[in-house]
């Protein structure tokens, strides 16, 4: 695998490249203000704004699709920022956002998802409040159009405190099970058959027609080896398109999202990292032992981000001081070199990550707060998808992050990101 040296010179290059082009790079959002008004005792400022950072999926991206992942990525920011500008906060928001993604027939989440080797969808997901520290999450949920309603309700729910007879409430349902809670909590049914869309379809008769001749071509050792081939191939770079968000508030809370179909022709009942606490998702507020606010969402291989709790290790590293370089050392270190991962000859995944603080460069007039942003993005697949969007931005901006030339997938990265300032009013 390629040293740590290599890595610091692909993410120097990328740094070089947008500051020469700060004033017309997509990858740095402008310095932005906006006055919100509100009289209240406690002089805080008005819950309307913020900053939502999406992914369509760590995997591949073809030129031919680009407009396509590129749009539904805008529609998903689009969401999230109206809900923001609503007074909403940023778990509600981070919500919204995967509902527009989920409901894309071109991802694999929700709508469109991949079909299990008995031509099934089921779906993982979570969300993780900051502010609370709540967490909910479905596995291999069949039947509900959108997955990550049914885990905001779990995370609401559980907040509302213990149930009849002191039961504590759950976090984390899967299967039917699942699927009938979020069916007595009012969210409605969707028949799998039409959650299934065409190009699903498809891609199930396709990867089952090369199941069936792999296990034909030899037996034994070779037999294992070939199926071990077709099941790389299969669930390559190409099909690793889980969805996600992280949202941040002018309160200064953040949120954190994903949402998955799985891998394509997976086995019955296999969860994802999408659905496990810790490997999908994570958003921890900023508190005295930690002094910046964090969220994380992953997408990739979900045995490779469920065996190195990726989520939770890339929110830890952003309490460094420089934040490009802690998520490449954390890409480098926790997961590519992972020792869990040691046996794998790829290590596919991909992140996106914000964090923030009070800014430390406040104007001399009291009455203005305001919240520095910095947020970026990491994959070690052949690319991903990714949009962003303030509430002062009149619309999204979209990037498609590709690996380096000549680079392996699987054994190097790319590494991007920007900045963006908050701020409101007071009186």
């Amino acid at each position: 695998m390629i040293g740590l040296s290599s890595y610091a010179g692909v993410m120097e290059s990328l740094m070089n490249s947008a500051e020469e082009q700060q004033p017309s790079s997509p990858l740095f959002n402008s310095w932005s203000k906006k006055g919100i008004k509100e009289s209240s005792k406690n002089q805080k400022p008005k819950l309307a704004g913020g900053f939502v950072l999406v992914h369509a999926g760590a995997g591949y991206h073809s030129e031919s699709k680009a407009k396509e992942y590129k749009h539904v990525c805008k529609r998903a920011c689009q969401r999230a920022v109206d809900r923001l500008k609503a007074g909403a906060l940023a778990v509600e928001a981070v919500a919204a956002a995967l509902v527009e993604l989920e409901d894309s027939p071109f991802t694999n989440a929700g709508m469109g998802s991949n079909l299990n080797l008995s031509g099934e969808i089921e779906c993982d997901a979570s969300i993780m409040d900051g502010k609370s520290l709540h967490y909910g999450a479905v596995g291999a949920i069949s039947g509900i159009k959108n997955p990550v309603l049914v885990a905001n309700r779990l995370l609401s729910e559980a907040q509302k405190g213990k149930l009849s007879a002191g039961r504590i409430p759950p976090c984390f349902l899967v299967g039917r099970g699942a699927h009938d809670w979020a069916v007595s909590h009012g969210i409605p049914p969707c028949p799998s058959e039409k959650m299934a869309t065409k190009f699903s379809l498809s891609a199930y008769k396709r990867n089952k027609r090369k199941m069936e001749l792999a296990e034909k071509m030899d037996t034994g050792h070779n037999q294992t080896k070939k199926r071990r081939q077709s099941s790389e191939n299969e669930n390559g770079s190409g099909c690793l398109d889980t969805v996600g968000a992280v949202v941040v508030d002018l309160e200064g809370n953040v949120a954190a999202a994903v949402s998955s179909g799985g891998l394509a022709m997976k086995h019955p009942g296999r969860v994802g990292q999408a659905a496990h606490y810790g490997c999908g998702c994570w958003a921890e507020n900023a508190c005295n032992m930690n002094p910046y606010s964090t969220a994380v969402s992953t997408s990739g291989c979900g045995e490779h981000l469920i065996r190195t709790m990726l989520a939770r290790e890339c929110s830890a590293a952003m309490q460094s001081e420089d934040a490009h370089q802690a998520l490449l050392e954390a890409m480098q270190n926790k997961f590519i070199s992972s020792p869990f991962l040691a046996s794998e000859d790829r290590v596919l995944g991909g992140v996106i990550v914000l964090r923030c603080c009070r800014c430390v460069e406040a104007p001399p007039s009291q009455n203005i707060q305001g919240i520095l942003v910095e947020f970026l993005w990491s994959h070690t697949t052949e690319s991903m998808c990714v949009g962003y969007m303030s509430a002062q931005d009149s619309k999204a901006k979209t990037h498609i992050s590709r690996l380096p030339p000549g680079t392996v997938p699987g054994q190097c990265l790319a590494i991007e990101g920007g900045v963006c300032r908050l701020m409101s009013v007071v009186e």
